[in-house]
């Protein structure tokens, strides 16, 4: 009943027609109210006759209606407004920002729900359109492009039906763009664009575009720069843009066709000074910067040379004990190092790295230990002097404890042979690290 005094109280076309819209959109707030009113006969085509009046001050209430209802998790109430779509993206170039923001956010809030809308905004053009929004001088209509465009790069159809359409458009330039110039144009954005292209980078096979676009070379310098801002004035929310920039890099790196741009020591300096900066308030980060760490070390030697003549082994290790997770990826990146040969081990046995490993087998994680058994057997093949300081500090009881643990019994023996081997024996051959994704 009351539902249907409202939407009469908007059909009258009395003069008081903007309050009855405003009395609906209050309305509009309740969930059931949003079911019950979409299954009224002619609801929806009257909103959307007053959506595309010639009147602004209706039509900009009747947006805040759709907005409404938009924010439904039903989607059938996200169905009832497939009518609307269309002029949600013609009114994208609006004459008002409120107006724009309003659309945008509407339809990020639809594209959510239903793919049915997905699969009727992508013939209706919505990509196109928002390459056009992307270029708009505004960080309200910027922040909702990048909203928008992240509910659609996270639909289960993207790597099939959306991301090619995006690659071909040109929008991973402008999102580059805005990612990299963050702190001066805009942190909101900057935030959903670098999401934007994380959401790329992990579901589409092939990054030529965006590798193309430079966007390993700029993502690097734009590190560097956060890095060096950092400790002055870090703008609030900073976190959560090197997040995703941490992310991005990370996968891009991992792809094989970037192996030549990658050759700037400097961006070790700046990880160790995020990772410094972030260690107490955003944990979460750590790990963030030990993967991309770990990535940046697994192939390449250059990288691992620099890790330890910009003397930045201690700063690693006080990472070892910072969270589960921490543990294994600094073990993984000491093992990357550690493959390179028998000088990289004896600068991390210089160290006392040993020391630090023992109470690491007591861990109760199999990851942990299993990998710090992969470390222990690198350093004994390549320093067999090694094996003897272990068994000299009480590694040889360290290890027998693990001769019952199903997934680690057989390197634990491998080990113990190595440590009862006299030195100068021939060793067993080399186990090969998996590849971390």
């Amino acid at each position: 009943g009351q539902v249907l005094e409202l939407l009469r109280g908007v059909q009258r076309g009395s003069e008081d027609r903007k309050r009855s819209l405003g009395r609906l959109r209050w309305a509009l707030q309740n969930e059931e109210t949003q079911q019950k009113f979409v299954r009224l006969d002619g609801s929806i085509r009257t909103l959307t006759g007053l959506f595309t009046s010639s009147l602004a001050d209706l039509q900009l209430e009747a947006a805040r209606c759709l907005h409404e209802l938009s924010h439904s998790s039903v989607p059938t109430v996200a169905e009832a407004c497939l009518p609307v779509t269309s002029y949600l993206l013609t009114y994208l170039s609006g004459h008002s920002l409120e107006f724009t923001e309003l659309c945008l956010y509407t339809l990020g809030n639809l594209v959510v729900e239903s793919e049915a809308v997905r699969k009727q905004l992508l013939p209706q053009g919505i990509i196109p359109v928002l390459a056009s929004c992307i270029q708009s001088p505004h960080e309200a209509v910027l922040e909702g492009v990048g909203y928008v465009l992240s509910q659609l790069l996270q639909a289960k159809e993207a790597p099939t039906e959306i991301i090619p359409l995006v690659l071909d458009s040109v929008l991973p330039q402008h999102m580059l763009r805005l990612v990299c110039s963050g702190l001066k144009a805009g942190m909101g954005a900057a935030v959903e664009f670098a999401w934007c292209l994380h959401s790329i980078i992990c579901r589409h096979k092939d990054n030529v575009v965006l590798l193309a676009l430079g966007a390993v070379p700029a993502l690097t310098s734009l590190l560097l720069h956060l890095a060096s801002e950092i400790p002055q004035d870090a703008p609030e929310g900073l976190e959560l843009l090197v997040c995703p920039v941490l992310r991005c890099l990370s996968n891009l790196l991992a792809e094989t066709d970037c192996q030549g741009q990658r050759q700037d020591g400097r961006l070790l300096i700046a990880l160790f000074l995020i990772l410094q900066c972030f260690l107490q308030q955003h944990p979460f980060l750590v790990q963030e910067c030990l993967w991309l760490l770990n990535n940046l070390t697994a192939d390449d030697p250059s990288f691992c040379s620099a890790l330890l003549s910009l003397e930045l082994l201690p700063a690693l290790l006080q990472l070892l004990t910072c969270s589960q997770m921490a543990t294994v990826l600094v073990l993984t990146v000491l093992c990357n190092v550690a493959e390179k040969g028998p000088f990289q081990c004896q600068r991390l046995l210089r160290q006392p790295l040993l020391p630090r490993l023992l109470p690491l087998l007591a861990l109760p994680d199999p990851e942990a230990v299993g990998q710090c058994l992969e470390l222990l057997h690198l350093l004994f093949l390549h320093c067999p002097e090694a094996a003897a300081d272990f068994t000299r500090q009480g590694g040889h009881q360290a290890l027998e404890q693990h001769q019952s643990t199903p997934e680690l019994q057989e390197r634990a023996q491998a080990l113990l042979d190595m440590v009862r081997q006299p030195p100068g024996a021939p060793s067993a051959c080399q186990a090969t690290l998996p590849a971390f994704s």
